[in-house]
């Protein structure tokens, strides 16, 4: 069994050794930051979508941002799109569970705005669609999937494919970079004295 653990850990480190050595994905990243902050600046906000364990790891950066990352400073707007169940689950029922994200990014997103996908497959069609109608109104999408990108890849402005097929690890490398993009984001607009 301590072989079995130690290769869990070994494939984790050489995704992430991968990663480390991607300079387009780290310019990418980069470019998000800049992305977020300039939304940021401009009154924006920036939400997220994901289901299962996407949709925790939405929850989860949403409240990097909204909260406080690494050190006290002002809130900023950020909200992952399933956390209001009533919403949800009645949307789901009276309409489909594919819209019950672009139904709210509709409602709150605007041009400027940035909505985060997250989809290890890449073809979550409530993401999908969601995209969709954020491209319509302007909103900056980025997407974090794995090795294909599948439907998202033709329908984000940033795309984070993770070079893998395996679904925990390709979610480890996405909250990873999550975490140092929320990290970056607090570092340029609020930068400590």
């Amino acid at each position: 069994m301590i072989d079995f653990i130690k290769s869990k850990i070994q494939t984790s480190i050489d995704l992430k050794t991968s990663l480390l050595s991607n300079t387009a994905l780290l310019s990418l990243i980069d470019a998000i930051v800049q992305d977020i902050c300039s939304s940021y600046k401009q009154g924006g906000k920036v939400l997220w979508c994901g289901n299962g364990g996407s949709a925790a790891d939405c929850q989860h950066l949403a409240a990097e941002l909204s909260g406080r990352f690494y050190y006290d400073r002002p809130p900023l707007f950020s909200e992952a799109l399933h956390v209001n169940t009533s919403y949800t689950t009645a949307v789901a029922n009276d309409y489909s569970y594919d819209v019950i994200y672009s139904r709210l990014v509709e409602a709150m997103g605007k041009k400027g705005d940035i909505l985060f996908g997250l989809s290890t497959s890449g073809n979550s069609a409530n993401v999908v669609k969601a995209f969709e109608k954020a491209n319509e109104l302007g909103v900056i999408t980025i997407g974090f999937t794995g090795e294909t990108g599948g439907k998202m890849k033709d329908l984000c402005k940033y795309l984070i494919n993770i070079p893998s097929k395996d679904t925990p690890r390709i979610q480890e490398c996405h909250m990873l970079l999550g975490h140092t993009i929320c990290e970056m984001v607090e570092m340029n607009l609020f930068p400590k004295k």
